[in-house]
């Protein structure tokens, strides 16, 4: 049977052999090796040949797997500067309070985790002692994304270090009376300490990823130098099973992002049991991102193992190291000396002999304490090896023990991520074999101690010394005070307010031309970063191509196609544009980088990100999530939107519910604008409470997603009167009535309010007129630009309420006095005007584009769902004659007239 993974002579034969005889003698080498030293020897003299050729810079494919052993071998490693007998000390403390904390909350059922950072130890306090630079330096520091399971660790050192005390750590997951610590990474819950959310798993390496990348187009756009920065993320290996750890590897290798590490905690378990039971972790995760292109550095065995390794003459040690699959590994670190002598030595007759010469302590401190993730030394060399790497990203594969130092009950137990609490007896076994001065009379009625060397302690000054050497305390979010960014000329958004006369018009170009505009603005148009997932020519933002140009940090290195034409394709290292190609989850991870800015590096930027709205929030609503919990700020554009205004796409293409999706999130502020004027109203408010003068008790961390169409229409100037910016901004204001739009009306004719948002107001519009030319009823028409923002302020009004303060919704104050009923319509889903239904005084009712899209024309979409004009206007009428205003018959008749 044919190898596979053999050359096939056929792609020998397209490289000419231009010395046979030589070919031949090499290959003549290879088999006497094979022969006469065996085959293992053979493919460890091409292993190091091929890493030697790469070496020299020989173009060869890459080696994708090496032996199951370190990377740096022990004789490489540096000495690592400090105290470690005080970093080991500082460390035990942290392990204790960490294991305390989550003990101590656990009578309350608030849970918490334990094994995570007793794995991860090491791995956090050989970064906080000697690479992590905090904020206080020159730059901006570097950016930590910690694991989230491991956030007990992390404030455990901020206790110890001052930043934290004892009453904080008994909040522990109780944060709704205040001074409470959250289970997890959470910026907005902490926003001094954490500065990016990383719980939600794969969302991390993801952002990591495209925080290097945004760090490198700061820097090359000469916003801000921020080339010292380096961005550290802590993950998981059974989190790198998540799409998201792995989508952008390619991009970082690409990009050489060597301003970026990954330290994968391997401690061969997941949240049920281990991450590969019948393979290997660390050989499937070292191959996939050699193949993407990273340094790969493997940090596996401990010192004890070094003498092992120098008895392995023959190989056999590391043969049977990376045949054992991961689940049997785990099983070794739970059984004794005579199981792993049978079961793992016992396997290869020179293993065997090995293993007479070692005795029973021996195996277990190997198989049962010596990790490279658990040892200073080890960590330390990769740290440095990773940081002092050039032209491409690190990733360090840290073997660990899940549960390290908690005792027999937990280390490596497929049930450890979910224990939160240790017994009396088993702190006492950890105290002593963490050699802590914490005497049983300090265990008063069962309850576990917190300890603290004391605020003067050698402890504490080393770690405060050590931090103060490296730029501050790590990790901190920092706020900066600054400067409010100065408004765009007025003349810039009032340009909207005269309407498009008789050219038509989609609110799509609508927005990119007042971008247009926004970007030549000599004070702010810098810090736009338009980003979009290869989608700008749907959009029309190709015109922006030579003038803002495409960032690359190679710059343009080949002659474009359409060099000659006017809106060329521009790729520049100072390009404004992150055009990502076909990745909604890159351009959200783009945008996220972007918007918190103006914490990461005291930079405001002002992202908008405009995509296929149906491929925004049901692709990527985590990310959003993410958005929100990080503080971000910016806009997001739902391009293309309505359920039936794309003609043609049909099922997948048809938005007709991001709105209920956005309205989900409190940070989001989501506007449907139906006119090019509401969207510059919405922009220039947008502008001045995210980045602008804020008002008092304003939030100014919250995003505007707006929803925008491709339907040119004809866009109306702005309608005189006092309160038109307010009522757009707010969410509702009356655009006409039947009389100022022209429409003749009889004396006592019935009145209806119509209410439209985005598109669906066109379809009011025509309604209003069908209403009174055939059916004698006069209707008035609303812009509900913001359903949501009508129901956030109502609800708040009922909040008021309830603690005494007089209030009436906006929606209320809006409609007052309005006649006749209420028809509520969009293209969206009857949920998105439904928000709103019971503020409303007077009686209400909606239209909206339930169910599946289709393709078809825009016409016959919006009869198939019951939104167009004539639905409309049988809507009406039927509401009408419900309250005795009209003939019943007239419903009847309206559906035969219209072939409804």
């Amino acid at each position: 049977m044919t190898d596979p993974n053999a050359i096939q002579p056929s792609a020998l034969d397209q490289l000419p052999d231009r010395d046979p005889e030589e070919t031949a003698e090499w290959q003549a080498s290879l088999d006497a090796v094979a022969r006469e030293a065996g085959p293992h020897r053979a493919a460890y003299l091409m292993r190091r040949t091929l890493e030697r050729a790469e070496a020299g810079g020989i173009a060869l494919p890459k080696l994708l797997e090496t032996d199951y052993v370190n990377t740096i071998p022990t004789s490489a490693e540096p000495s690592v500067p400090g105290d470690p007998e005080m970093e080991a000390r500082i460390t035990a403390w942290n392990r204790w309070n960490a294991a305390a904390m989550v003990t101590r909350g656990s009578k309350y059922g608030v849970g918490g985790h334990i094994a995570t950072f007793a794995s991860a130890a090491w791995l956090y306090e050989t970064g906080f002692n000697h690479f992590f630079k905090g904020k206080e330096g020159d730059g901006s520091g570097d950016q930590l994304y910690i694991q989230g399971h491991a956030s007990p660790g992390i404030y455990a050192r901020a206790f110890l270090d001052g930043r934290l005390n004892e009453h904080h750590l008994d909040n522990f997951r109780q944060e709704a009376g205040g001074n409470g610590l959250p289970s997890y990474p959470h910026p907005r819950r902490l926003p001094w300490l954490w500065e990016f959310p990383t719980v939600s798993m794969g969302l991390g390496p993801l952002s990591a990823i495209y925080q290097a990348r945004f760090n490198r187009y700061l820097t090359n756009r000469a916003i801000k130098d921020v080339s010292a920065s380096h961005v550290w993320a802590f993950l998981g290996d059974g989190e790198m099973d998540e799409p998201e750890s792995t989508a952008a590897l390619a991009l970082a290798a690409r990009e050489e992002l060597d301003n970026l590490t990954f330290v994968i905690n391997c401690n061969l378990q997941r949240l049920d049991g281990p991450v590969r039971a019948n393979f290997k972790i660390v050989q499937e995760l070292e191959a996939q991102f050699r193949g993407a292109g990273w340094n790969v550095i493997k940090t596996l065995w401990g010192t004890a193992w070094d003498e092992l390794f120098q008895l392995d003459t023959t190989g056999a040690l590391v043969r049977r190291l990376r045949e054992v699959p991961d689940a049997q590994i785990q099983t070794y670190q739970t059984r004794d000396a005579a199981y792993i002598r049978q079961d793992f030595f016992g396997k290869d007759p020179a293993l065997a002999e090995m293993a007479k010469l070692l005795s029973d302590d021996k195996i277990l401190e190997c198989f049962h304490l010596s990790r490279g993730g658990h040892e200073s030394r080890k960590v330390y060399a990769a740290y440095k090896a990773a940081v002092e790497h050039k032209g491409a990203p690190t990733v360090i594969l840290a073997q660990t023990v899940k549960g390290h130092t908690l005792g027999e009950g937990f280390a490596s137990k497929n049930a450890n991520h979910q224990m939160k609490k240790l017994t009396v007896d088993e702190f006492k076994a950890m105290r002593d074999l963490l050699e802590l001065p914490i005497k049983d009379s300090d265990f008063v009625d069962g309850v576990v101690p917190y300890g603290h060397p004391g605020a003067d302690s050698p402890e504490v000054r080393y770690l405060q010394e050590r931090r103060a050497a490296l730029g501050g305390p790590a990790p901190a979010r920092r706020t900066h005070a600054l400067p409010a960014l100065p408004a765009p000329a007025e003349k810039t958004f009032a340009s909207f307010d005269k309407g498009s006369g008789s050219q038509n018009v989609a609110t799509t170009m609508a927005f990119v031309r007042l971008v247009k505009d926004l970007v030549r603005d000599k004070e702010t148009g810098k810090r736009w970063v338009p980003i979009v997932p290869d989608e700008a020519r749907t959009f029309g933002m190709e015109s922006l191509f030579p003038s803002l140009g495409i960032y690359s940090p190679k710059g343009q290195t080949y002659e474009p196609v359409d060099r000659d034409q006017l809106m060329y394709y521009k790729e520049a290292k100072n390009g404004q544009i992150l055009n990502e190609g076909i990745t909604e989850a890159g351009s959200m991870a783009d945008f996220i980088a972007a918007s918190t800015a103006y914490a990461t590096h005291g930079e405001a930027m002002i992202p908008f990100y405009i995509f296929y709205s149906m491929f925004g929030w049901q692709r990527t609503a985590d990310q959003m999530w993410q958005l929100g919990d990080q503080l971000g700020r910016g806009f997001l554009v739902g391009a293309t939107a309505g359920r039936t205004t794309l003609t043609g796409e049909g099922l997948q293409h048809a938005d007709g519910h991001s709105p209920v999706i956005a309205a989900t999130n409190p940070a989001a502020l989501t506007y449907d604008p139906a006119f090019a004027y509401e969207i510059a109203v919405i922009v220039r408010e947008g502008l001045r409470r995210m980045y602008g003068e804020a008002k008092p008790g304003e939030d100014q961390n919250v995003f505007y997603y707006l929803t925008v169409y491709n339907e040119p229409l004809p866009q109306p100037a702005k309608p005189q009167g006092l309160g038109i910016d307010e009522g757009i901004v707010k969410g509702l204001y009356r655009f006409n009535t039947a009389e100022s739009a022209g429409i003749t009306v009889v004396a006592n004719a019935p009145r209806i309010q119509l209410l439209g948002s985005g598109t669906a107001i066109h379809w009011a519009l025509e309604a209003q007129k069908l209403l009174a030319e055939e059916w004698g009823v006069a209707a008035d028409v609303w812009s509900a630009t913001s359903w949501s923002e009508l129901r956030r302020d109502a609800m708040e009004a009922d909040a008021a309420l309830l603690r005494g303060e007089e209030r009436v919704p906006y929606v209320r104050q809006a409609l007052q006095g309005a006649e006749g009923p209420v028809l509520a319509v969009s293209d969206y889903m009857r949920q998105v005007p439904d928000q709103i239904a019971q503020w409303v005084e007077q009686d209400w009712s909606s239209l909206g584009a339930d169910g599946f899209g289709l393709s078809d024309t825009r016409e016959a979409a919006r009869r198939h769902f019951g939104v167009d004009a004539p639905s409309i206007v049988v809507a009406a009428l039927a509401q009408l004659a419900r309250r005795g205003e009209v003939k019943a018959t007239a419903v009847k008749e309206a559906r035969e007239k219209y072939g409804l």
